[in-house]
């Protein structure tokens, strides 16, 4: 009986195809960010007023950028949430990780993975081994190619957003994108 030695092959899913909201929504905001940056958590809730805000017109991705010079962490939380990915859970970690910020260990990575609904017994050595090493550096690579020196960092309609990183900022900038498409604009009205 012959045996295969040939390794297999594991295909992970990049978080480029990773979104939240209607997909055919006429608008795609697409951030990159890190999360251990202080800046980045106030943008995931700004985030989550626009997706609420923006129900069935606007999609979000979230790309990995870590600024591991600065956030020693950050990679690691990154390849935790590609990690939970693969067992479609991406969205769960993803906001697990920004509640902990600053609690970002591997064996914390590995209770936010089993809280968010992971359940791959291998997902601390795979951490360990940085399985999900490449497809992090992917997205900072993209980032990089895109000029993106600092996150958050904002993409509506891959036009790099340039204003501040606020709910009416961001929401201006949809509301001229969604025109531009001929779609209606908001409806929520904004507190200053």
């Amino acid at each position: 009986m012959a045996t295969n030695n040939k390794p297999k092959l594991i295909e992970i899913k990049p978080p480029k195809d990773i979104w939240v909201g209607a997909i055919d929504a006429p608008v795609s905001l697409v951030e990159f960010g890190d999360y251990e940056s202080e800046a980045c958590a106030k943008a995931h809730e700004i985030v989550k007023k626009i997706m609420e805000q923006y129900d069935g017109r606007v999609k979000f991705n979230f790309r990995h950028f870590p600024l591991t010079q600065v956030h020693q962490r950050a990679q690691k939380a990154a390849e935790a949430c590609v990690g939970a990915a693969q067992e479609g859970k991406f969205w769960e970690m993803h906001n697990l990780l920004f509640a902990h910020r600053t609690q970002l260990g591997s064996i914390s990575l590995r209770e936010y993975a089993r809280e968010a609904g992971a359940k791959d017994k291998n997902f601390l050595p795979k951490l360990v081994d940085s399985l999900y090493g490449w497809t992090v550096r992917n997205d900072l690579l993209e980032g990089l190619d895109k000029g993106i020196r600092d996150i958050p960092a904002f993409f509506i309609n891959n036009e790099l957003y340039t204003g501040k990183i606020s709910l009416p900022g961001l929401s201006k900038a949809i509301d001229d994108a969604l025109a531009s498409s001929g779609k209606k604009k908001s409806t929520v009205k904004q507190r200053a």
